[in-house]
């Protein structure tokens, strides 16, 4: 039976951040398939000017976020590695449903496992800067002209990337949501984000195995 400690894994702000970004990206998310046309909630035009206000909210949020990263050294968090990334995996696929210990040791230092970080990195790296880039684009399309850009893009292009990026977005949201009942308890990861303490494995055997 594997040991449990409780540890102070979240900061206050890393917690604002992230409730503070799960809420604008499903405000974005319900008002920019509202203006595609799929349903009709808020009305078009309160659907693109909520749509437009949460989305400078959230890049305001991000450079912030960031900053703030990049300041306090929790940038090192999310340094991609692949090493046991095929264990955390097999671990989500298959392992979890017979009850066996997560291959991983959380610490404070130490809070995503290596699949979670590739994952974060395609956030960062691609997707992030695809939505962003077509949305800005996309908001700006009246001075394509001016700035030359007319007879290089085509804004059905821009649309689609626009669209395909938030769905994929979205599909991260529902996998995230999944993963956060896969803690001891179906509650424990939601309960870590508001409180900043999560349980993690004290096993040294579960340790050794997160070589890192």
């Amino acid at each position: 039976m594997n040991v449990v400690e409780r540890i102070y894994l979240f900061s206050r702000f890393e917690r604002l951040w992230h409730w503070s970004q799960a809420g604008l990206i499903i405000a974005m998310a319900i008002t920019g398939f509202e203006i595609h046309g799929l349903y009709s909630l808020f009305g078009f035009e309160t659907a693109v000017d909520i749509h437009t206000t949460a989305a400078w909210l959230l890049i305001g949020l991000w450079i912030f976020a960031i900053f703030w990263h990049l300041t306090t050294g929790e940038w090192k968090q999310y340094i991609p590695t692949s090493e046991r990334v095929l264990a955390v995996a097999h671990y989500y696929a298959l392992d979890i449903f017979s009850d066996k210990p997560h291959p991983y040791h959380r610490t404070r230092l130490r809070k995503h496992n290596p699949l979670q970080r590739l994952v974060y990195l395609a956030l960062w790296v691609i997707i992030n800067p695809a939505i962003w880039v077509s949305g800005l684009l996309y908001l700006f399309y009246s001075s394509w002209a001016s700035w030359g850009l007319q007879s290089h893009l085509d804004l059905g292009v821009v649309a689609f990337i626009h669209v395909a990026t938030a769905f994929l977005i979205v599909t991260f949201l529902v996998v995230h949501v999944y993963l956060i009942t896969t803690g001891h308890t179906v509650l424990e990861h939601l309960k870590a984000m508001i409180t900043g303490w999560e349980a993690v494995d004290a096993d040294p055997n579960v340790e050794a195995k997160a070589k890192e």
